[in-house]
């Protein structure tokens, strides 16, 4: 399986009592957004399911996926991939779908740095993980504990070049 983890795009600022899970993507961060997953599209990402946090900047993140990377599919959304969260049921989450060939995660940091290094068996690993950015991990085995590899990574930065 790919596991495609994208972090949410440039989300506006919290406003007064705003809760953090209203913020919505400003549109710089949707700009950036489309440019990497044009990218991702031109290179054949094609998810089979999309898993979403449900704040909104993630929801948004994930609907502008389904679109560029034309998904038919439902959204579905988890409370796994919220920003506090942890790699473990994220996890377990994906195992679930382990007969899929390709998932899109769609959420924040700090889970989505731990979770690719969780899956790549590298806890210590530290990702700088923009937003926006993209990476693939293809997973072989659904064991307790994954064990992957990292195909690649893309940013904004790199996908406007």
């Amino acid at each position: 399986m790919k596991i495609y983890i994208l972090r949410h795009g440039i989300a506006e600022e919290a406003q007064g009592s705003q809760p953090d899970s209203d913020r919505a993507l400003t549109p710089e961060g949707k700009r950036k957004l489309r440019s990497v997953l044009r990218t991702a599209d031109a290179a054949g990402v094609a998810p089979s399911l999309i898993l979403t946090s449900p704040y909104r900047r993630a929801l948004q993140t994930a609907q502008i996926a389904a679109e560029v990377l034309k998904y038919k599919g439902e959204l579905l959304q988890t409370k796994t991939l919220e920003p506090g969260s942890q790699p473990r049921a994220a996890w377990d989450e994906i195992r679930v779908y382990k007969d899929e060939a390709e998932i899109l995660l769609s959420g924040h940091e700090p889970l989505f740095s731990s979770l690719t290094a969780y899956l790549l068996a590298a806890p210590g690993l530290q990702i700088d993980y923009k937003k926006g950015a993209l990476a693939c991990v293809e997973i072989d085995h659904f064991t307790a504990e994954p064990h992957g590899v990292l195909k690649w990574m893309l940013t904004p930065k790199l996908a406007a070049c």
